[in-house]
């Protein structure tokens, strides 16, 4: 399945169950879990292979580095783009395509404060992702445009921002 063009967000095809309404019936669509998303993508520098859970309990890649209580995932590949390219840790950026083990729900760190509507369709869980692929043909953002978003990460830790309300 190729993600489409949905303005600035690249995003999954809508979910074949539901339609992409998030609901069958009146009742959360089991298969997206009522985002009426196809498809969730998880950013990291991990090296993770199919079939790996990815759980809460790390270090946050933002804010004071403290240890998450939920784990991230999105259904644009822009968002996993971020994801990977933020991330502590050696090695390259990577981003798979993940299953939720349990519920999910919409990030507030984005949808409350940045995006209402959540168009970036950012989503936690206290519930592992599962990784079901990897994605391994996906473009970074320009130079400039990662580096003003590091100056801006940087400038909001020097000032004392929490940037993950976890």
């Amino acid at each position: 399945m190729a993600p489409t063009n949905d303005g600035p967000f690249v995003v999954s095809e809508p979910c074949p169950s539901c339609q992409g309404q998030g609901a069958i019936d009146e009742q959360p669509c089991a298969a997206c879990h009522g985002t009426g998303v196809q498809r969730f993508y998880h950013g990291t520098k991990a090296d993770l292979e199919p079939g790996d859970l990815i759980e809460p309990g790390y270090s946050s890649n933002f804010g004071k580095g403290k240890q998450a209580t939920y784990v991230y995932l999105t259904g644009t590949l822009d968002a996993a783009t971020w994801g990977a390219e933020l991330a502590f840790g050696e090695g390259p950026g990577r981003i798979y395509v993940v299953e939720p083990t349990g519920p999910i729900a919409d990030d507030p760190n984005l949808t409350d404060r940045k995006f209402p509507g959540n168009p970036t369709r950012s989503y936690r869980s206290r519930e592992p992702l599962r990784v079901t692929g990897e994605l391994t043909d996906w473009q970074g953002h320009p130079p400039e445009q990662l580096k003003a978003m590091k100056d801006n990460l940087q400038r909001l830790k020097r000032e004392g921002v929490e940037a993950i309300d976890d």
